[in-house]
């Protein structure tokens, strides 16, 4: 019975220590970037780590074109590459989080989560 008190109390204090350095990884991703391009990088999207978009970008000559559909079919294609990058960022980030902690179903909570994006690297 000690020995399940003592076990519970090392992961509370586990559990403590994740919840601080999940406030860390947070901002870290925050200041991180990943970007996406299509059409042959005439259209390029940047996005943090958090998956906000920041920027997006259309070449001038693109726009010259004024194919608007052409622009409406890449924009899509550029921001979805680039979430996808920044997904990987935090499949990275939350593994770093959770290494050395050894918390019974923690990896396959983490592997839920992210959708098993680190078994697509």
């Amino acid at each position: 019975m000690f020995k399940q008190l003592s076990n519970i109390a090392s992961l509370m204090k586990q559990a403590q220590q994740m919840g601080g350095k999940m406030q860390e990884v947070q901002e870290k991703l925050k200041s991180q970037r990943a970007s996406g391009s299509a059409g042959a990088g005439m259209i390029t999207a940047e996005v943090n780590g958090l998956g906000e978009l920041l920027n997006v970008s259309i070449e001038p000559e693109l726009v010259a074109k004024g194919d608007r559909e052409m622009i409406e079919d890449l924009i899509p294609a550029a921001v979805n590459q680039a979430i996808a990058k920044s997904k990987q960022l935090h499949v990275e980030a939350m593994q770093s989080l959770t290494q050395g902690i050894d918390m019974p179903g923690l990896n396959d909570a983490i592997s839920q989560i992210t959708g098993n994006l680190g078994d697509e690297a």
